[in-house]
């Protein structure tokens, strides 16, 4: 009886699952095809186009008469644009799948071009991007619309489609600044590559951000708090916290012990990264980092190198997140080979246009 009912329970939510997704492709396909309409429409001729707003203005209040609320003049105009921006890359993939919604397909018919083999075994259906040329809601699309440059949005997509953000998710990471974060320390092609790949994990600088935004823990900037607060707060933010970490961190302990020449020390965070294989080890400091945080941290990476890692693991990685780092304390007390990294973190979201300076200027010095 538990696992019938497991299995009918599992292929209930699996069904769910797909059909939301479902509900999602049909209307962005219906919208982006309302959009080659529109603009196909509006290239018939210059009288056409001379009074184009006046017909999406009759439009909108046709369709809605008829279909309610969702066509109104401003949504015309969004179906407008998202056929203009996706056109050169996904009309063609769309071709192939509005004849068929056309033709009186079923919903099923029309979804099977997007399935993997994974439907049969249960899991949720996953769009393939030789067929599916879209794969993320209506709302997502319409909220990418509003990042101008091209680069910047092409990564904001990726992500969200490979790591399943939310809308509410997808605007955080915006507004946290997570792509002039991490292009900040990329050089040219490492910045194109996050523009046509997302963010990828090979080596340990592909971890870091500056800064770190932990605006999510509630902590006031202005008030008094503890490294114990702060920790404390991370822990119940958790879900949150390894969001911001990045890609493929998991939760392993908090104050982890070890003892060394009968003296025990206590690492404040520990994660490992199942995509580099290593452990992460975290170390948080409210005020100015010291050398003696430094020489610290390269203790505990130390420890764990010999006497935890295993032989086919890579090296430890550790990072001390601080209020204010010092870049030429850290380059002349840790050797250049050491896997130990400085990085400030702030309790607010930072000023995207200011992020988006300093990008343009690390770019004009990277030119010259």
């Amino acid at each position: 009886m538990k696992n019938l009912l497991k299995n009918i329970r599992e292929l209930i939510l699996t069904a769910r699952k797909a059909a939301v997704h479902s509900v999602d492709l049909i209307q962005v396909l219906t919208n982006f095809e309302i959009g080659r309409r529109i603009v196909e429409h509006e290239q018939g001729g210059a009288k056409r186009a001379q009074y184009g707003e006046a017909t999406l203005t009759q439009l909108a209040a046709a369709l809605t008469d008829e279909f309610g609320k969702g066509f109104s003049l401003t949504n015309l105009k969004m179906m407008r644009k998202f056929y203009m921006t996706y056109r050169t890359e996904i009309g063609q993939a769309v071709s192939g799948f509005l004849p068929l919604l056309e033709k009186g397909q079923t919903l099923s018919d029309l979804l099977l071009k997007s399935q993997t083999p994974s439907g049969i075994s249960g899991l949720p259906p996953k769009p393939q991007p030789a067929s599916a040329p879209f794969i993320l809601s209506w709302s997502h699309y319409v909220f990418l619309l509003g990042i101008t440059d091209a680069g910047e949005r092409s990564f904001y997509e990726i992500e969200a489609a490979g790591q399943g953000w939310s809308l509410r998710e997808l605007k955080r990471q915006f507004n946290s600044g997570l792509y002039e974060r991490l292009a900040a320390s990329r050089d040219q092609d490492g910045v194109r590559e996050l523009a046509a790949q997302g963010q990828l994990i090979s080596k340990p600088e592909d971890l870091l951000k500056e800064p770190y935004v932990l605006e999510f823990l509630g902590l006031d900037e202005k008030a008094a708090y503890s490294e114990s607060d702060l920790e404390f707060a991370i822990i119940n933010k958790l879900e949150n916290f390894l969001l911001e970490m990045g890609k493929g961190f998991l939760f392993e302990a908090r104050q982890k012990r070890f003892t060394f020449d009968e003296e025990h020390f206590f690492v404040d965070l520990v994660f490992y990264n199942r995509l580099l294989r290593c452990y992460v080890l975290i170390d948080l400091k409210i005020g100015k980092l010291t050398h003696q945080h430094l020489g610290q941290m390269q203790m505990y990476v130390n420890y764990f190198d010999r006497f935890v890692k295993h032989s086919d693991e890579r090296p430890t990685i550790g990072i001390i997140l601080c209020k204010k780092k010092h870049d030429a304390l850290v380059e002349i007390t840790l050797p250049q080979e050491a896997n130990i990294h400085a990085r400030e973190y702030q309790l607010y979201l930072p000023d995207k246009e200011l992020l988006r300076q300093k990008l343009v200027e690390w770019s004009e010095e990277a030119e010259r």
